[in-house]
């Protein structure tokens, strides 16, 4: 089993999927990796992230666009061309942020357990940080081969305002001792952003400008994107 996983890696990385410009084989550096929809990117995500890489003392953050979310969908999500760009254009100034395109290039379903595998296995000398929302980690039992997840990589999860974490340990008293400390709690400012609540405004002809970049506010208008409540792309899984 093992030979095949990691054949299955292999294949990915020979395929030239792109994991991101990290020149650190070799090297013990923190990474942080954060997946998602950003459908759109918004300034939520980018405080996040930031926020993660100074508590943690992470090298940078790579921003990993998701592919075909695993679980049932909702609704539409825009098409990976437009989110990678909007991501591309939302974190061009930081030199601490980077993009990947692993998953929307890889076929199949998004599962993170594979897309951390491959980062360790092009970078075995990283330290890596998943990145997301606590409200997700509540179900990360749910999440495909989680405890191997929880092996390969330490989950942070990033407090949403208004969200309740007492009973986090509740949700997750299947973990044991060693599981649960890989876990990692992390507030951060109330930004009170989703790209739910963006998507809706641009259907009602509301502004959005403040709520994320400029540059990304533009592509929006630019592209028609989120005009009408059904648009083409690729089931929906979260924001």
């Amino acid at each position: 089993m093992t030979h095949l996983f990691g054949s299955y890696i292999d294949y990915w990385l020979k395929k030239g999927y792109n994991l991101g410009k990290m020149g650190c084989v070799g090297t013990a550096v923190r990474i942080g990796l954060m997946g998602g929809t950003f459908d759109p990117i918004h300034y939520g995500h980018l405080v996040a992230a930031e926020d993660a890489r100074y508590e943690l003392g992470l090298e940078k953050v790579v921003f990993i666009p998701a592919g075909q979310p695993p679980h049932k969908p909702k609704e539409l999500v825009s098409e990976a061309a437009h989110r990678v760009a909007m991501v591309r254009l939302a974190i061009a100034t930081n030199p601490c942020f980077e993009l990947s395109t692993v998953e929307v290039e890889r076929p199949g379903p998004s599962y993170t357990v594979d897309t951390v595998a491959a980062f360790r296995k092009q970078y075995p000398a990283g330290e890596f940080y998943f990145i997301t929302g606590a409200d997700a980690v509540a179900e990360i039992l749910s999440w495909h081969r989680a405890e191997e997840l929880l092996t390969l990589c330490r989950v942070v999860a990033v407090t949403r305002p208004g969200y309740v974490l007492d009973n986090l340990r509740e949700r997750l008293a299947g973990l044991d001792a060693y599981l649960w400390r890989k876990i990692r709690v992390l507030p951060v400012p109330g930004v009170a952003i989703s790209s739910t609540a963006i998507r809706e405004r641009v259907r009602e002809g509301r502004p959005i400008r403040y709520l994320l970049p400029d540059q990304v506010e533009a592509y929006i208008k630019e592209q028609g994107l989120y005009r009408l409540r059904v648009h083409r792309g690729i089931p929906r899984d979260q924001d």
